[in-house]
Order: C-alpha cells, then structure tokens, then sequence
C-alpha cells in the first residue's frame, strides 16, 4: 500500500526511507566462490603463494549515499533564497505592478524598416493623445485600402493599387 499524501516534505521522506531500507538491507555478506572448474590441463611445478595484497586503509569519511545526501542538506541553506517577510514582499510587488489604464481610440501603426507595422510606436501614440506617457497594444484592426483606379470597370487589378494599413483600436498606457 503506497502512501499518498498533499505533502510533498512527506513523500519525499518516505522516498528516501524506501532507498535507505533498501540500500542497507542489501549489504549483507556474499555467498563463497568456489575454484573455478578445470578443463583437464594441469599444471606441473609447486605453485607460489600468491602475494598478499595489503588492505585498504580506512577512511575517515565514508563516501557513500548517506554521507553524500549529508553533505547535500548541510549545503542546503546556501543555496536557497532567503525568507522575506510579507512587508518585503508586498513592497517588491508594489514595485513591480504599475499603474495602468486601458484607452481606446484608432491610431494608424507607421511601416518598420523592414515592411511591417510598428504597432508600438501606434500605441504611445494612442497613449500620448490620452495624456499618458507610453503604452502597449491591446488590440489591433486591419483594412485595405485601395486607389480609386480599381473602381474602373475592365481594368486589371495591379499589385501595388492596394495596400493593408494596421490601427492600433486599444492599449494598456502607463505614465
């Protein structure tokens, strides 16, 4: 039965419990090997001892799991923020939020440098006829406008005797 829980301070306990148990209840004693079989060659001659191999000396700290999730949480509080009061807080949202208003009208956007509209400069535009500073486009409308020679009859459609101009209609201005 897995247990469940809001908490995610909970579930991860119960994590690392879990791996923990594990990892300890694994770290029982081994089975013996047996010699390895031989294939009918046998060897002539007494054989040397093999030399023996010094232990590995003991170290002071164990780099294992447990040791290393140690070092993990001693490090901890430098890593995370620190804790703000909610005057603190309140202070930086304030900061942040600026008061805004939004304003509707009709400004024609300009054409960029590269061909398409400047819809911002068309909205401090909207904003500055308002008597605000700058502000940011809400929504926008398109219209084609055409010359009047596509009103006479039989003549072919050109390219370049219509053109699409965009209007900025609302914006969101700041002072």
């Amino acid at each position: 039965m897995m247990v469940r829980s809001g908490s995610p301070f909970l579930r991860l306990g119960t994590l690392i419990f879990a791996v923990l148990s594990l990892l300890l209840g694994a770290g029982g004693t081994a089975w013996p090997q047996s010699a390895p079989p031989s294939l009918g060659v046998q060897e002539q001659g007494p054989q040397a001892p093999l030399p023996s191999t010094p232990a590995p000396p003991v170290h002071e700290a164990n780099p294992g799991l447990i040791n290393e999730m140690g070092k993990l949480f001693d490090k901890l509080p430098s890593i995370l923020p620190p804790i703000k009061s909610p005057s603190e807080t309140m202070n930086d949202l304030s900061r942040l939020a600026k008061p805004s208003t939004m304003v509707s009208g009709r400004m024609a956007c300009p054409a960029s440098s590269n061909g398409a509209p400047d819809c911002k400069q068309a909205a401090d535009q909207l904003c500055q006829s308002k008597g605000y500073k700058e502000g940011k486009s809400l929504n926008a409308d398109s219209a084609e406008k055409c010359s009047a020679k596509v009103l006479i009859p039989g003549r072919q459609r050109k390219p370049d005797d219509c053109r699409t101009d965009t209007f900025v209609t609302s914006a969101l201005c700041q002072n």
